[in-house]
């Protein structure tokens, strides 16, 4: 027998608020209070952010696996800089500024589905894309960022997060 499938939409960390989980889960006689744990601790990065979930889950053995998918990269960036629309322009019209640690932070967040081999990589990456919807870090022109992270700038800074980047 085939997998089941159930797609769902929560907000990061708060899986237990999304309405038609628990029956869903019950009938397939899952644990509904551990899947729900789960996915909390899974999506816990995404705060205050809807993340759509799918739960495969083997009708017979009642052995099930969670797969979230992350929001794009931009709508990571846009949220944590506190901005609604990327710019039009991004050349000439700035929309907002993020810290580099939240640049940090996205790379970590978004490891499953970046190419990237290494942090320095993911976090070039981000900032790539940060400059691309009109986002300056920390009051810099993304180019610079660039920069100042290929002159190793920003190692210290990088090493802190190696931990994770790497778990």
């Amino acid at each position: 027998m085939s997998e089941k499938l159930v797609r769902v939409k929560v907000q990061g960390g708060k899986a237990s608020q999304a309405p038609p989980l628990g029956p869903t889960l019950s009938q397939l006689g899952l644990n509904v209070s551990e899947v729900v744990s789960k996915i909390n601790e899974l999506t816990k990065g995404f705060d205050g952010m809807e993340v759509n979930v799918n739960i495969y889950v083997n009708p017979v053995t009642r052995n099930y696996r969670i797969e979230v998918k992350t929001p794009t990269t931009s709508s990571l960036l846009l949220k944590f800089a506190g901005v609604q629309q990327p710019s039009g322009d991004p050349a000439h019209k700035k929309v907002g500024d993020i810290g580099f640690e939240n640049v940090i932070r996205i790379s970590i967040l978004k490891k499953s589905e970046l190419t990237a081999k290494t942090l320095k990589s993911a976090v070039k990456s981000v900032i790539s894309t940060a400059g691309s919807i009109g986002l300056t870090i920390d009051g810099k022109d993304f180019k610079q960022v660039l920069e100042e992270v290929n002159k190793g700038l920003y190692d210290e800074i990088l090493k802190k997060y190696e931990s994770e980047w790497v778990a």
